[in-house]
């Protein structure tokens, strides 16, 4: 097959390799070793999950941070931690895999509300009973679209109702409002109550933090099972995190950068007659009928070195979700578009059919 261009990655400022996130790495694990072996409440923490925790608060202008092994974690922390049998969690029906386990840990009643439709979260909301504490939990970017939450008319309702609202933001992290993220690109990242994120993307790492209060936030610290119980973030994740950090903030660039490739792409794939979904962030979605033309468009792709990630029921219905860096070249870009062009036309033979459908059946 020979060199193939990745176009299914998350790593949206291109850093997983960038000298000084593996340098920072480096240094870590000479200073601290490669884990901490234990939990941070007890022997695990170390001063870079606090210094990464100030750098972040500050970056995307929340009082207090709590750093996560993972961002998975820090959903679960969050969510499972704060809400009671009495309360109701109203969460987007896109929301991500994390949310929905956090909520069914959790001992409150949860509902879910359509996609982005504002009218379905007021019914829900206006229905809570009226003890019920009410929390709202959305995607700042939903990951396999590209589309955004429509976040003014949440917060108006949340308002609206007394509710709380956390915002998952870990694909608007590093891509939106010079990466300070959905909250920061709406004006509105002080009428936000909790955001969580990830590392995984745009920081080049591994980890996740909660970002609100000071209060809360100190809560969480002496509460969250999935932080207590689980053994802390090792050091090189935290500094490839936090030199990543660094350079996002000193290379807002590269933001804008990762936001331009997918719209090239983006435009590109309309104008051959694909009907790529709406999006904002550098995620390009073309939906199919079915399971089996997607897979055989995925594998076609391949066979011409351009890899993007088949995305089948129940992750999503059938579609093709490429990523784009601000690492990719004119030359990739344009080697993505063409290998689609190729393709456009093609339709699965026979064996193709069978061999998917025996598959699906396996």
């Amino acid at each position: 097959m020979g060199e193939v261009v990745m176009c299914g990655s998350n790593n949206y400022l291109g850093l997983t390799s960038d000298p000084r996130v593996r340098a920072a790495a480096h240094s870590a694990i000479e200073e601290y070793g490669s884990s901490r072996t234990g939990s941070r409440l007890l022997n695990g923490n170390v001063s870079l999950h606090e210094e990464l925790e100030r750098d972040l608060a500050d970056f995307l202008g929340m009082p207090a941070a709590l750093v996560f092994p993972t961002g998975y974690q820090a959903n679960l922390g969050a969510i499972a931690s704060l809400v009671s049998r009495n309360d109701v969690v109203i969460i987007d029906r896109e929301a991500h895999a994390s949310v929905y386990d956090a909520c069914g840990m959790s001992p409150a009643k949860v509902w879910r509300f359509a996609h982005n439709d504002m009218e379905d979260l007021e019914r829900r909301l206006a229905s809570c009973p009226p003890d019920a504490n009410r929390l709202v939990v959305v995607d700042g970017v939903y990951s396999m679209a590209g589309d955004l939450c429509p976040l003014p008319e949440t917060v108006q309702l949340c308002r609206k109702y007394g509710a709380r609202l956390l915002v998952d933001d870990a694909h608007g992290l590093g891509v939106l409002a010079d990466g300070r993220g959905t909250s920061a690109h709406f004006g509105m990242t002080e009428q936000i109550d909790l955001i969580t994120i990830t590392f995984s993307k745009s920081l080049a790492s591994v980890g996740g933090a909660v970002l609100g209060p000071e209060e809360v936030i100190d809560y969480l610290r002496h509460h969250a099972r999935s932080l207590i119980f689980s053994a802390a973030a090792p050091p090189a994740s935290l500094a490839a995190a936090r030199a990543a950090l660094g350079i996002l903030r000193d290379e807002p660039w590269l933001c804008r950068q990762a936001l331009e490739n997918a719209s090239y792409v983006h435009r590109e794939l309309a104008a051959l007659g694909y009907d790529p979904l709406p999006s904002e962030a550098p995620i390009v979605c073309v939906p199919f009928e079915s399971a089996v033309p997607a897979m055989f468009a995925w594998r076609s792709l391949m066979e011409r070195g351009v890899y993007v990630n088949a995305v089948l029921p129940p992750a999503a219905s059938p579609r093709l979700r490429a990523s784009f860096t601000a690492t990719h070249t004119p030359e990739q870009l344009k080697r993505a578009v063409a290998a689609f062009a190729e393709i456009r036309e093609l339709t699965p033979p026979e064996w193709a059919l069978e061999d998917f459908a025996a598959q699906g059946a396996a």
